[in-house]
């Protein structure tokens, strides 16, 4: 059976996710895997791994709750915590909690215990690009190119609990994702309480950024912009809007763990 890989295809930058996964794979040499997009229920379960893309993380949610991939993907992520990947407005969506947000008008699936805050570097006017050390590349990895667009950040890192974030849920203008229960023992193995912060901006470096400017992150500790949660992993930028398929090679790594995991729990 070839390893599946989905990208959400509701809205937002699907195909060029599934451009740069096939070219990972390519360079990676890694044989007998297929790429879908991922648009209903039925498509969701032949998945071993799944990427949410950048776009509208609102629109996302009320197309995927129109299309009854909701719930599905709540199940996915977070009772048999299969390995998903959320760039942008993915990273909103695989939030515990986000601010900046009325109540009602936007649905979380869940799976990071974080809070986000979103469309934290402004307009989209005032995107940019700006290179990006990723350690976890590997010690010598040159800088990613990494491309903001009205792009989130992790505001906080919230601690681990059973249940709904209640004291998140208390806050005004923030949402949360409802609560999951894991079911088995290979979703268990899969399962982290903390979770790792991959990559920082530099805060002064990014509010310094303009339109069509690069930049370059100064040493300080700034905004969380990538973090890792067990089986999930979310960045703030757009990996897919470049011709850099490395991040997406190391992720095809995550899911090939994963499965082979599974594969041992005989599940």
């Amino acid at each position: 059976m070839p390893v599946t890989v989905g990208v959400l295809a509701l809205q937002g930058a699907f195909i060029e996710h599934v451009q740069l996964l096939k070219k990972a794979a390519e360079q990676e040499a890694l044989s007998d895997w297929e790429f879908i997009e991922v648009r209903t229920p039925q498509e969701l379960d032949r998945c071993d791994g799944l990427v949410l893309p950048g776009g509208e993380s609102t629109t996302m949610s009320l197309v995927a709750a129109r299309s009854k991939l909701l719930e599905p993907l709540r199940d996915f992520v977070k009772v048999h915590r299969k390995p998903t990947w959320g760039t942008c407005a993915g990273l909103i969506l695989l939030a515990e909690s986000a601010n900046k947000t009325k109540k009602g008008g936007q649905e979380l699936i869940g799976g990071l215990d974080v809070r986000v805050n979103r469309n934290h570097f402004g307009r989209q006017t005032e995107s940019f690009q700006g290179p990006l050390e990723l350690p976890f590349l590997g010690e010598d990895a040159p800088p990613f190119p990494a491309v903001f667009i009205r792009a989130p950040i992790v505001e906080c890192i919230l601690p681990h609990q059973e249940g709904i974030q209640v004291k998140e849920a208390e806050r005004e203008d923030t949402v949360i994702a409802p609560s999951r229960k894991v079911k088995d023992l290979v979703a268990e193995a899969a399962t982290a309480d903390h979770v790792e912060v991959l990559a920082t901006l530099s805060g002064a470096a990014a509010r310094s950024a303009t339109q069509g400017r690069d930049i370059n992150p100064d040493s300080e500790v700034g905004d969380v912009v990538a973090v890792r949660q067990g089986n999930v992993f979310g960045t703030s930028f757009h990996p897919e809007l470049t011709g850099d398929a490395r991040i997406h090679a190391w992720w095809l790594h995550q899911v090939q763990a994963a499965v082979n995991r599974r594969k041992k729990l005989g599940q």
